[in-house]
């Protein structure tokens, strides 16, 4: 089979065009194509007059047709084998596991990486056990709602704790910029396709979900990880874990202690818990865990009406159903040193309450597979350091994101309204005192005000000059009646639990650190491969 990248076509294209046009790159009569299948599709808008769709395909010849067509192609970057792209478990458990003086690993978390990790070792037969502070997918929602509709938070069960973590309350994004030699990525779509998720998912080159397909999907791989012999327990939370050392001061994980006190015995104990377990954090820190802080950013989030981006990234086209809700990606650096950059961008979507703490408001973003709200949102972020922000301690960046976390939940009136501003008046420097065209569409509510209050002075004068930036790149971004709302504060975990080359804790055996909690991951794809990677590590070690 043949892996052919860069076939062109039109917008209003057929099935025909696309078969024309490959026997025609492969210089061949089209009788003599036997069969393709599309692997991978996008689109070039940077001419919005005649934006383009992109194609990689596989094609099927006759094998000494092949061939000759390879021989012809010595050096082409177009025309090639297809690579293998499947996946080979490195382990298998034994018949019978486990046995009397076998202990089964442990996984912590049950959001993306979490369920891949488990997945994972439960088909290699290794029977996982995974605990999960939170609540399963469906009594999560309705908790998560009761937030968004009544101001009832449960500090266990929200947009960040329970099952399918917090990519489950997003745009449910399934790309990722890790360098994915192994096709592991392919593996986490497979998997997710093989639950429920849309088959497009594997051919798009930006794919998404959205949350209400992830709440099926996820309650599905939940299921076949039972089905195949592992346990999920619910409403579990980890206090601590149990630790022994040796006479030579080697640290080995032996258990986990819950918070009822009860203790379960295991010798690999994979963390997969997400950025906002902040006390599971400082535990693990109280507990002489190697810890590091590492940068994150903060900022707000910004909403237009999603026909404004569709028109300045499609021109005429916008609106194509070929092409779907615009999104966007933007970076500015500015004169004061810092950088700007939209994160976590959600086409005709909603902004959400995310917060895990009470007394304090978070926003994120969410939309669903469909993408057809009427607002486009994303966050507007500024990268801060730990060597420049927050430098007192491993834990110190958590305890900044706590102050301007609740910072911005008494600006927005004590009741969890989240701070807002129309971009207009953000950027004159006066308080909101009315909206206009935009309507924010974050629940509970807002409470317009001066957002210069919510940042730090550096941060708001680097926004105040990223976001005219931004507009000479998409006409309208910096339009008057947009809405920032604040605030955004976990772009990224606020630390990085350091790991070895063996995937487990620098200081602490048996403790395997993994996903965007642990610092590993930014994003569903990245975190599930992430789990992926450490549950084969444990695999291998259980097998020694």
């Amino acid at each position: 089979m043949l892996r052919l990248n860069e076939i062109k076509l039109p917008l209003d294209h057929s099935e025909d065009d696309l078969a024309a046009a490959i026997a025609c790159k492969l210089r061949l009569d089209r009788t003599e194509v036997s069969g393709f299948t599309v692997f991978k599709r996008s689109h070039d808008a940077r001419k919005k007059s005649a934006i383009q769709l992109i194609y990689q395909v596989d094609v099927t010849l006759d094998p000494r047709l092949e061939k000759r067509v390879l021989e012809a192609h010595p050096d082409s970057s177009s025309i090639g084998p297809s690579p293998d792209t499947s996946y080979r478990f490195v382990a298998r458990a034994e018949p019978g596991y486990p046995d009397a003086r076998q202990q089964r690993p442990l996984v912590i978390g049950f959001g993306p990486c979490g369920i891949l990790a488990a997945l994972l070792l439960a088909q290699m037969g290794f029977k996982p056990i995974v605990l999960e502070r939170g609540r399963d997918v469906r009594k999560r929602t309705r908790d998560t709602w009761g937030l968004w509709r009544t101001r009832e938070l449960q500090t266990e069960s929200n947009v960040q704790f329970g099952e399918g973590g917090a990519g489950t309350f997003s745009d449910g994004k399934l790309y990722s910029q890790v360098k994915d030699r192994r096709h592991l990525g392919r593996k986490v779509l497979t998997e997710f396709v093989k639950a429920g998720a849309p088959a497009e998912i594997l051919v798009d080159s930006k794919p998404h979900i959205g949350t209400f397909k992830l709440v099926k999907m996820v309650e599905n791989m939940r299921a076949e990880i039972l089905r195949l012999g592992g346990e999920i327990r619910f409403e579990q939370k980890v206090e601590s874990i149990q630790l022994q050392a040796d006479k030579a001061g080697t640290r080995q994980v032996t258990g986990v202690i819950l918070a009822g006190g009860e203790v379960l015995a295991a010798r690999h104990v994979i963390l997969a818990v997400g950025h906002s377990a902040r006390d599971t954090f400082q535990a693990l820190h109280d507990q002489g865990v190697y810890i590091e802080p590492k940068p994150f950013s903060i900022g707000f989030r910004i909403e237009h009406p999603q026909s404004i981006i569709d028109r300045a990234r499609f021109g005429e086209q916008a609106g194509h159903p070929a092409l779907g809700a615009a999104e966007y990606k933007l970076v500015h650096h500015c004169s004061n040193g810092r950088s700007v950059y939209s994160f976590c961008m959600c086409p005709g979507g909603t902004v959400v309450a995310a917060t895990s703490e009470k007394g304090r408001v978070v926003t994120n973003g969410m939309s669903q597979y469909s993408r057809n709200e009427r607002n486009a949102n994303a966050a507007i972020v500024v990268g801060i350091t730990p060597e420049q922000d927050y430098p007192q301690h491993p834990l110190a960046g958590i305890a900044l994101q706590r102050k301007l976390e609740t910072l911005a939940y008494e600006l927005g009136g004590s009741n969890y309204n989240a701070p807002a501003q129309l971009v207009g008046d953000f950027l004159e420097g006066r308080p909101s005192t009315e909206l206009g065209s935009v309507t924010p569409s974050y629940q509970p509510g807002v409470t317009l005000c001066d957002l210069a209050a919510a940042l730090p002075a550096f941060a708001i004068d680097a926004l105040r000059e990223a976001i005219p930036a931004f507009d000479r790149q998409i006409r309208g971004f910096a339009m008057g009646d947009a809405v920032l709302t604040g605030i955004e504060t976990r772009t990224s975990s606020p630390i990085c639990i350091k790991r070895g080359d063996n995937f487990q804790s620098v200081n602490t055996a048996g403790l395997y650190p993994a996903g965007e909690g642990a610092g590993y991951a930014g994003g569903i794809l990245s975190a599930a491969i992430d789990g992926i990677k450490v549950a084969e590590a444990v695999a291998l070690d259980l097998l020694q």
